[in-house]
């Protein structure tokens, strides 16, 4: 006589039917797991029954986009040449001006010492000259005097120069402005002032002296000439009438 299928079922479970059953859950579960592993490793496919949420960050407007997942590659800027930045040189204070003097324009001459003339100015005809025994121009005024008298600066000026001269000896040039200029000559070796100097009428420059060869058969005495932008010009033009004015 056969058993009721309940009958026979319970045996069945009782028996061997438990491990059949259990190996069937453990197949489920492991198939289970294998198809969500290959879910994992495909980010493309969806799962079944599961709900797949996309989060897009939000990106403020006017604002630079956000970089992506691949690898980005930053390539350094060189600064141009206006980024760089040269220090400038720090503005020093002006140098003062210097002061400037002017040199002094005579407004009077004098007699640079008191003597006779001994051989007068003479450019426009000939005089004689007892030095080299003939005739010839003369261009100053030979005034009478010892040796190491003082000779004096016949008007406001600087002095320009100071040199020996190869005819006329020891001579000094004073600048008084206007072009007009005094020269000096026939005098002791060493005078009193120095080039550059500013001297007024009257002032001490030197002495006479016997250093012109080119006049030495005269009596002591000074050469003193004058000149007009360079061209010499009669000291009587300039000098007072008395040489003791």
């Amino acid at each position: 006589m056969k058993q009721p299928f309940k009958d026979r079922a319970s045996d069945f479970f009782a028996g061997k039917g438990f491990y059949i059953v259990l190996f069937l859950c453990v197949a489920a579960i492991g198939i289970s797991g294998y198809y969500l592993l290959q879910t994992f490793e495909e980010p493309g496919q969806t799962v079944s029954g599961t709900i797949q949420v996309t989060v897009t960050p939000s990106v403020p407007e006017h604002s630079a986009p956000l970089p992506s997942a691949a690898t980005t590659t930053i390539t350094p800027v060189k600064p141009t040449q206006s980024a760089v930045t040269t220090p400038r040189p720090t503005a020093s204070a002006a140098p003062a001006a210097e002061t400037v003097v002017e040199a002094p324009v005579a407004e009077y001459f004098v007699w640079p010492l008191q003597g006779d003339v001994l051989r007068g100015h003479s450019v426009e005809t000939l005089s004689y000259d007892p030095t080299m025994g003939d005739w010839r121009t003369h261009e100053g005024l030979d005034l009478v005097a010892q040796t190491g008298a003082v000779v004096m600066a016949a008007g406001d000026g600087t002095v320009l120069s100071i040199y020996e001269d190869d005819l006329m000896g020891t001579t000094v040039t004073i600048d008084h402005g206007d072009g007009v200029a005094s020269v000096y000559s026939n005098l002791a070796a060493q005078p009193t002032v120095e080039a550059g100097q500013m001297v007024r009428a009257g002032d001490t420059i030197g002495a006479v002296g016997e250093t012109a060869l080119a006049e030495s058969a005269q009596p002591s005495h000074l050469h003193f000439s004058m000149k007009l932008d360079g061209t010499p010009v009669d000291p009587l033009e300039y000098l007072p009438t008395n040489t003791t004015e």
